[in-house]
């Protein structure tokens, strides 16, 4: 990678560059982010999975530039025009839309008017006025009165129209323009489509809106560009006219020398022009498109953040669980699930009106609980959720079964997706639901994966940010996430598998394939043996690959096979076998790190190797606690101000959390009601699913709307 982009890089991220340069170097060699974060500590500094996939981004922005630079470099050359000064600013530049700006003279034009005042034949007379050498420009111009030009005014008004057009492709004066721009406030106004359409109320608060553009929050500008995208609104920067014109006016100036006086006010015609038909729309889009960027990234880290969260929340582990999908016409669909998730049972029960088969709901709740040993019951937090869940309590089952409600976000997806139809081919959506809500609460992660993390209901405007670059981020989550627990090679679903380091959707399959063939996995070395599962991937996935009970203790835990040697060393040293150092913390505690540093093996990677082998294959995940609603709180009509209550938060976005305080309708706690000073970054102050106590501060029962804040 050129060091042009390198130091922009290390610029950008706050980070050195010789990071920079050996993350972009073990890439380009195909290791995997969570490998490199994880194994090669020495050659990065330390550098975590967000820096190291941040590092990726920017490494494929600049490949995709580069190739930019050479498609504009022959456009230019081939029309006879690159100078070696333009070819040096251009190979220089690791900015867009400096890239462009230089591109931009030179780029192929449609119809311009421009265009049309060149073909008549009026391009010297608008060199002479961009020079400044006309002292009597209407004397110049009649000599250009002839064929498609039929008076001097014509001609003059031709001129103007490509030295409008040069202003707007100058650079300099480009830039300086946005540098005014974004200074500036976004206003917003009502269309008449929005005063004509019902559909447009939901966005009255961009109806009259300004904002500093620098200020704007994410959610905020997200909001108003879809309402204008929509119709209803009409979008724009502040910018005064008058002062934008100066400024271009003195920008060319400067570079050209002051014109005498009757060329001047032609100048300034042009300049007037330029702005109003084509410096103000295009910088305004480019300074929107650009905040929008910069939003589209805030929203995306929210998304990423509570994804990390949602997919890292606590699991019961393997439990014999019981999953209910709750439903009041319809009953509530009960499965039963072994300790490994498999089904076992299914069937329906009806405890709520119409049908309202109390008796024979708890009769068949109980039956199941003892004949197929249920530890814990999962139920949905859908419609009749709540209901579901006080029902089951009154059941009067052992103290030691657990209760716990399970979001069904993205349950229906993945009961209606290919995956759940080839996991379930002989069961039917409703079935399939069920064990998807029993199965996220034994494993969230394992499940989760499944589903498209956008039908997750945790993001905020996601259909209006960048699509690429949401999936990137989101895709770089799960890869974490997944990486950062470790998966179970002998019991992984194919699904799961193809997140781990360097493995993929195909190699996950071949995995499983010969799994079923074969057997479980007796160590990770066996991995080999799998079919186009080269040293290569074998290096970038084993370390997050785990086999209990295998026939090296190392293999349960996150050392690499690359330093079991090291381990045996230290074994060795201490006089104990290999398996009696792995779980004993206090024999690890007493290797010195010092003494097994050396080239091949850093600090950083030592320090981790005694860290693991003191706990292997810790989960790092809090354990599942159970939690329950006010239980006198039924329906928003049973709220009242200063009422004190439990919730769960249940998304978090810019402008505030949503709790689950048990009724249909989630609560927001806005961001200024977070209980510090000022406007509160929610995402710093609460986590996904964590259990809060939330005062209610209003309802809005005609809109269905609950304003809580938080008690610390």
């Amino acid at each position: 990678m050129k060091e042009i982009y390198t130091d922009h890089i290390a610029s950008i991220l706050g980070v050195k560059k010789w990071q920079v340069e050996n993350c972009a170097e073990l890439l380009e060699d195909g290791c995997t982010v969570p490998f490199i974060s994880r194994y090669r500590k020495e050659r990065t500094g330390s550098l975590d999975d967000v820096s190291v996939a941040e590092i990726r981004h920017w490494c494929d922005v600049f490949a995709e530039m580069e190739k930019r630079k050479a498609s504009i470099l022959s456009t230019i050359e081939e029309a006879g025009k690159l100078t070696p000064e333009l070819k040096e600013k251009i190979e220089n530049c690791v900015v867009s839309s400096e890239l462009e700006d230089l591109y931009l003279p030179f780029r192929p034009k449609r119809k311009t008017r421009a265009t049309v005042a060149i073909a008549k034949g009026l391009e010297p007379l608008a060199d002479l006025l961009w020079d400044g050498k006309l002292s009597h420009p209407r004397v110049e111009a009649a000599k250009y009165v002839k064929g498609e030009v039929e008076s001097v005014d014509e001609a003059l008004s031709g001129a103007r129209d490509i030295i409008a057009e040069r202003l707007s492709e100058t650079a300099s004066i480009r830039e300086n323009q946005r540098v005014i721009f974004r200074s500036r406030r976004v206003v917003s106004k009502q269309t008449k489509a929005g005063k004509s359409s019902p559909e447009a109320a939901k966005y009255r608060a961009y109806f009259s809106f300004s904002m500093p553009l620098s200020k704007i929050p994410a959610h905020n500008l997200l909001g108003l560009l879809r309402a204008e995208n929509e119709g209803f609104v009409s979008a724009s920067i502040d910018a005064d006219p008058e002062r934008c014109a100066k400024k271009i006016y003195y920008d060319y100036a400067t570079e050209h020398g002051y014109p005498p006086q009757e060329s001047a006010q032609e100048i300034r015609l042009a300049v007037d022009d330029s702005f109003k038909r084509l410096i103000e729309p295009s910088i305004t889009g480019e300074v929107l498109r650009e905040a929008k960027e910069k939003a589209d990234i805030e929203s995306i880290r929210i998304f990423g953040d509570n994804l990390r969260q949602l997919l890292l929340a606590s699991p019961v582990g393997g439990k014999r669980t019981m999953a209910i999908d709750p439903g009041f016409r319809t009953g509530c669909k009960v499965v039963c699930l072994d300790e490994q998730g498999n089904l076992l049972h299914f069937e329906a029960i009806f405890p709520h009106p119409p049908i309202a088969k109390k008796i024979q709901a708890l009769t068949a709740i109980t039956d199941m609980v003892e004949k197929y040993r249920i530890e814990v019951i999962a139920i949905g937090n859908g419609t009749a959720g709540r209901e579901t869940e006080d029902f089951v309590r009154k059941v009067g089952l052992d103290e030691s079964i657990k209760i716990f409600s399970v979001s069904e976000d993205g349950a229906s997806i993945y009961s209606a997706s290919d995956i759940a139809r080839e996991e379930f081919p002989d069961y039917d959506v409703t079935v399939r639901g069920a064990v998807s809500i029993g199965r996220r609460l034994m494993d969230p992660l394992a499940e989760l994966v499944k589903i498209d993390p956008k039908s997750l209901g945790v993001g905020q405007y996601q259909h209006d940010v960048d699509q690429n670059l949401l999936r990137e981020k989101l895709d770089d989550v799960v890869e974490s996430c997944v990486n950062t627990v470790g998966v179970n090679l002998n019991t992984a679903s194919p699904y799961l598998l193809q997140y781990v380091s360097g493995i993929g959707p195909s190699l996950a399959s071949a995995i499983v394939l010969w799994r079923k063939n074969n057997g479980p996995f007796k160590t990770r070395r066996d991995l080999l043996k799998v079919p186009r599962l080269g040293e290569k991937t074998f290096e970038q996935c084993a370390g997050f690959l785990r086999i209990p009970g295998g026939e090296n203790p190392l293999d349960n835990s996150s050392v690499h096979p690359e330093a079991y040697s090291l381990v045996d060393r230290m074994a060795s040293d201490m006089g104990v076998a290999t398996s009696t150092l792995v779980g004993n913390p206090d024999l690890c505690s007493k290797i010195k790190t010092s003494d097994y540093v050396d080239n091949r093996f850093g600090l950083p990677t030592v320090s981790d190797i005694l860290k693991e082998l003191a706990k292997p294959g810790l989960d790092p995940r809090e354990k599942a606690e159970e939690f329950s609603f006010a239980e006198d709180i039924h329906e928003i009509e049973d709220l009242h101000p200063g009422m004190e209550l439990p919730g769960i938060i249940t998304n978090i976005t810019a402008f505030g959390a949503f709790v689950d305080i048990g009724l249909h309708e989630n609560g927001l706690i806005h961001a200024s009601k977070m209980g510090v000073r000022g406007m509160a970054d929610p995402s710093k102050i609460l986590k996904l699913h964590q259990k809060v106590r939330v005062t209610v501060l209003s309802t809005d029962i005609e809109r269905r709307r609950i304003s809580l804040s938080l008690i610390k």
